[in-house]
């Protein structure tokens, strides 16, 4: 049987088996992005619970045998595009791909890690097995050569015509998209310009709603501070709010419409002092919403602040966040961004 050490060692010997990716899961679920198909270094990181520095390390290490594995970093009309289809929502400049080989890639390079180590593990004893077991070579049939040279020409004509013209419709979509963006953000500047005024007026005249708010959140159960956000949903416009119970919600607390008909998803986190919502919490509520047919919007709404991985979840999984700081300024009365 071939030892672990060998698979870490050996290029070749990883080459081999890098198509049984399904031990993957086997392990541990991997959560991809909306596309089905790949994953980012935070997600990599979380599959393997180990830093981000330590795969961004990795991948320096072994930066040319994970891209004959399928790893690449998008930029430019690229990364637009694949944004587009995606639908992820990020500003960032550049975007690290991992599809399933990579990853597996990763388990067998990954030392400090004993979710790499179960995935090696598990591959090895798969490896044995196939290769201890007889194994029966079918004579290929004329029909199946056919079938062969059919597909083959099909995804020429699809790569010289279909593909070339969505590839096309998207850039147009993304120039729009685009400009939207930019005005829609001088609108936000302008409205938290106003903001910034009203406080400051405020402050000067002695009055000091903030300080009531915080006190009335801090002094709510989960229960209360459920029907709060429901509360505050109704009173930005939101119709057949249901506060869901608890037992049944599966990790979706609060469902509702917009005025304009858009559905509404809520998570609700209710935590006090130096607590952040971790990447776990983000991960499942995000798999909830995708899990429900047509959401349009997915808050995550906490008292608390989110640690830097949920909130590069969240980035990619289109999920809004609202932090304790925007949740004390939608309960003083400023409409949530994300509603109007």
């Amino acid at each position: 049987m071939i030892s672990e050490t060998a698979l870490l060692e050996s290029p070749a010997l990883r080459s081999s088996v890098l198509d049984r990716t399904d031990v993957l899961d086997r392990v541990k679920a991997l959560s991809l992005l909306p596309d089905g198909m790949h994953v980012t270094t935070a997600m990599v990181a979380t599959y393997f619970e180990v830093s981000r520095k330590a795969i961004e390390s990795l991948v320096f290490d072994h930066r040319d045998e994970l891209t004959v594995s399928g790893y690449r970093v998008l930029t430019g009309t690229e990364l637009t595009s694949f944004k587009e289809v995606s639908g992820i929502l990020s500003r960032s400049r550049s975007l690290a791909l991992y599809p399933r080989r990579a990853v597996l890639n990763v388990a067998m390079l990954l030392r400090d890690s004993e979710i790499a180590r179960q995935v090696r593990v598990y591959l090895l004893n798969m490896e044995y097995l196939a290769r201890t077991q007889p194994v029966e070579n079918p004579v290929p049939t004329g029909s199946a050569a056919l079938d062969s040279r059919i597909d083959q020409r099909i995804t020429h004509i699809l790569g010289r015509t279909v593909v070339p013209m969505f590839n096309a419709l998207i850039a147009a979509s993304g120039e729009h998209r685009h400009e939207l963006i930019e005005l829609r953000e001088d609108i936000e500047n302008v409205e938290r310009k106003l903001c910034w005024h009203h406080k400051r007026l405020a402050a000067l005249e002695g009055d000091t709603p903030d300080d009531d708010v915080r006190a009335k959140i801090k002094a709510m159960t989960w229960q209360a501070f459920e029907h709060h956000v429901a509360e505050l949903l109704r009173r930005d416009g939101c119709v057949d709010v249901v506060v869901r119970k608890a037992r049944t919600d599966r990790g979706i607390d609060i469902t509702g419409r917009t005025a304009d008909g858009r559905t509404v998803a809520v998570q609700c986190k209710n935590r006090a002092g130096r607590w952040t919502v971790p990447s776990a919490d983000m991960q499942k509520f995000a798999g909830a919403a995708r899990a429900i047919d047509h959401v349009d919007i997915a808050l995550f709404v906490a008292t608390c602040n989110f640690s830097h991985e949920s909130e590069a979840i969240a980035k990619l999984s289109g999920v809004t966040t609202v932090n304790r700081d925007e949740l004390e300024a939608w309960s003083a009365g400023v409409r949530l961004k994300a509603l109007r």
